[in-house]
């Protein structure tokens, strides 16, 4: 069933199991207490970034397929994505698997935009068990869009740290506690930010758009959830997220940002953690063991994706963003 831009899932896919991988510099926060591997060195025993990002993910990838004690012939898809020119990270990574690969790019919304797709593959009874999967490194990342480390650029204050870290998670048609009840597709919103150290602000406005249209098309209220998530704002998006919402009658106490909750002190990362593994982490890890726990009941998670490259933002574009949600229950194992 769709009503505006929500799809409801009247065969109730389930998360059947994930897995998480984060940094050294993650290690410290909250994702290194909750992830399956934390590394003491970001490189993973690997000769460049790019290789330990894509290492990163294909180990995600196949934890989290062994702990739904699945084999590579039972997964009927992988939907995954990176930040990286021609995801070559997820494409990569796919190379190490025997099922069926979809690529996927919406920036740091990958994580929720694939776990959307796979739950709709699943509802739909054209699979029974797909894996939605992304990451990022902060190096990669940095050299790609910003400068290289070499060159010791200072960072403004309005920067995010980009996440060293992957996640993936098994939507399943029948086993799992954490149900996916519907998902909201996002609109691409672009308020003019130019700034490409600015990505809290820029993607603020497309995550409040997501969720209050969620809340139209589910005929909910922020309290009817125990978390409203979003994907990696960090601390100066999520005041305007949350501002946004205000404006408009909505009170989001219950909102938690991933990009905030992953560094161990925020104010030392400036605006906190960014990138498509930001979110991927912390849900992979913290938040499903939280609804497995739980401590969670409800939750609505919101990735957001700043959809620009590095020849839009040297021809003076501003950056068109993107926020997709799916809406999460924990319930008893199916």
């Amino acid at each position: 069933m769709k009503r505006g831009n929500t799809i409801f899932f009247g065969n109730a896919p389930r998360v059947r199991s994930y897995a998480a991988i984060c940094g050294s510099k993650e290690r410290e926060g909250v994702a290194g207490r909750y992830a399956d591997i934390a590394l003491s060195d970001d490189m993973y025993g690997e000769s460049t970034y790019e290789k330990a990002e894509c290492k990163m993910l294909s180990n995600a990838v196949s934890l989290a397929v062994e702990k739904g004690r699945l084999t590579d012939g039972d997964v009927d898809a992988l939907l995954s994505g990176d930040l990286l020119n021609q995801i070559i990270s997820a494409s990569f990574a796919a190379r190490d698997f025997q099922f069926p690969y979809l690529g996927l790019y919406s920036a740091c919304s990958t994580m929720s935009e694939g776990m959307l797709l796979a739950a709709a593959l699943v509802d739909g009874g054209y699979a029974r068990n797909c894996v939605a999967a992304t990451g990022s490194h902060f190096a990669s990342a940095e050299r790609q869009y910003r400068y290289p480390l070499e060159l010791g650029c200072t960072r403004p204050p309005q920067s995010q740290w980009t996440v060293t870290g992957a996640g993936a998670c098994v939507i399943s048609a029948d086993c799992g506690r954490i149900k996916l009840l519907n998902a909201t597709l996002g609109r691409v919103r672009d308020w003019g930010v130019t700034d490409v150290n600015n990505m809290g602000a820029a993607m603020a406005p497309a995550a409040a758009d997501t969720v209050m249209r969620h809340f139209r098309d589910t005929d909910t209220l922020p309290e009817d959830y125990d978390a409203i998530i979003t994907g990696d704002l960090g601390a100066l998006g999520s005041r305007i997220f949350k501002d946004l919402l205000w404006e408009k009658g909505f009170d989001v106490a219950n909102h938690v940002d991933c990009g905030e909750m992953i560094y161990k002190v925020v104010e030392d990362e400036f605006q906190g953690g960014s990138g498509a593994g930001c979110s991927a982490v912390i849900m992979n890890s913290y938040v499903f063991a939280k609804m497995e726990a739980g401590l969670y009941n409800r939750v609505l998670f919101a990735a957001t994706g700043a959809l620009l490259s590095t020849v839009s933002s040297g021809q003076g574009e501003s950056i068109p963003c993107i926020s997709h949600a799916v809406e999460l229950e924990a319930g008893h194992e199916g």
